[in-house]
């Protein structure tokens, strides 16, 4: 007998169809004789539809008040899948977060996860129920529901696993696994039968949505070891965990992200200090930057170019702006159509020529390269949105159809 927690998705719950066959999942695990807890995420749009409904209300509502209102989508998932398993005679009961023991900071819509008392769901188990956690949310010191921010349903999922020491942390997706590209994209796509932590977590940086990048970190600190399969069918996914036998594989995957927008800095001067300064603007702002590239300095004088995420490009150009006579540049030159194309994979580290096989692809597809970044196992280009996917096809079918 061994301790699973599984968590579905938005998708596989989205109606009384779906809920019913991923109560038979759970029915049959339970009947195999494990201990489980599930953990939901919302069905279908409710929090786009839950925000809806608040902005007919109240356009700029109070973070605490979207928290009491965006928790109730995984309260209700939980208590409909409590009651489809007490169709099947099955003992289940469902919990809140704060009912299940989550302790989070008080940041209202990104609260992390500081503590979980354990003693709730553990004294459930030992009746032999199937306990069912409403994802995506917890209770901070002073009573408060808080949410987790994005993705908060995988790490309420990975936390929960951790804490009671889990033999298997199960996230159920509309994909059978993690592809090396997005097989809605990319007919050739192959499913990875397992892929390292780090790994995973570059492809969830990078845009492949398939786990979300807190849950992986998570999962990497406490050793929690994953399998992302489809509640669609009954099949194994793909294990994510430290060490693989896939070292023969240079690259585990390609992504691409479009959430990415490229600031320029033009005409700074030449001088020691002058990239801290401009980088202590950004970060006084709260500002993520990703790819860096300077420029060689001429007549006194260079350039530096960054990328940030779209929904950040405004800040950012507001906060240069704003010290642009201190920072002494001319002028800035932004970019909103941009795309981040990146390859991802361990056997990087060992391999020659990948960067070589990568940047031919992009060349025989007339994809034009405007920024590179790389690291020990991941190589990312900025290209243009346009030609996003057929870099992406090009990169894929260069390391895997070829």
């Amino acid at each position: 007998m061994s301790l699973i927690v599984k968590k579905f998705g938005g998708s596989s719950v989205a109606d009384a169809p779906g809920i019913l066959r991923v109560a038979g999942i759970i029915a049959d695990d339970y009947s195999e004789g494990h201990e489980l807890v599930v953990v939901l995420s919302a069905q279908g749009d409710t929090t786009d539809d839950l925000t809806a409904k608040a902005a007919e209300i109240n356009q700029s509502p109070s973070r605490r008040e979207m928290d009491m209102l965006l928790a109730t989508g995984e309260l209700a998932s939980a208590a409909l899948m409590a009651m489809a398993l007490e169709k099947l005679g099955l003992p289940v009961i469902s919990l809140s977060g704060q009912q299940a023991g989550i302790r989070t900071s008080s940041d209202h819509g990104s609260a992390r996860i500081e503590k979980i008392d354990c003693e709730r769901i553990r004294g459930e188990l030992d009746k032999r129920r199937i306990v069912i956690v409403a994802g995506f949310q917890g209770v901070c010191r002073n009573g408060d529901v808080t949410t987790l921010g994005r993705g908060g349903s995988d790490t309420t999922a990975v936390a929960l696993a951790a804490a009671l020491r889990a033999d298997r942390c199960q996230k159920y997706t509309d994909e059978d696994g993690v592809y090396t590209a997005d097989p809605r994209k990319v007919p050739g796509a192959l499913r990875l039968s397992e892929i390292t932590y780090d790994e995973m977590m570059e492809l969830a940086s990078l845009g492949a949505q398939v786990l979300n990048n807190r849950s992986v970190q998570m999962a990497k600190r406490y050793g929690v070891e994953l399998e992302v399969l489809t509640s669609f069918e009954r099949k194994p996914g793909t294990i994510v965990k430290e060490v693989t036998n896939m070292e023969k594989i240079k690259i585990s995957g390609v992504a691409k992200d479009t959430n990415a927008a490229r600031i320029a800095v033009m005409g700074l001067r030449d001088e020691p200090g002058i990239a801290f300064r401009v980088f202590r603007v950004l970060s006084n702002a709260k500002i993520v930057v990703d790819i860096i590239l300077q420029s060689i300095g001429r007549e006194g004088t260079k350039d530096i170019s960054f990328t940030v995420a779209r929904s950040d490009l405004d800040s950012a150009v507001s906060a240069l702006d704003a010290q642009r006579e201190a920072l002494g540049f001319s002028e800035l030159d932004v970019s909103d159509s941009v795309a981040k194309v990146s390859i991802v994979g361990a056997g990087m580290m060992s391999a020659s020529g990948v960067a070589t096989m990568m940047f031919e692809a992009l060349y025989d597809a007339k994809v034009n390269i405007s920024m590179i970044s790389t690291s020990e196992i991941k190589i990312s280009v900025l290209v243009d949105e346009a030609d996003a996917d057929r870099a992406v096809a090009a990169i894929h079918r260069r390391f895997f159809e070829d």
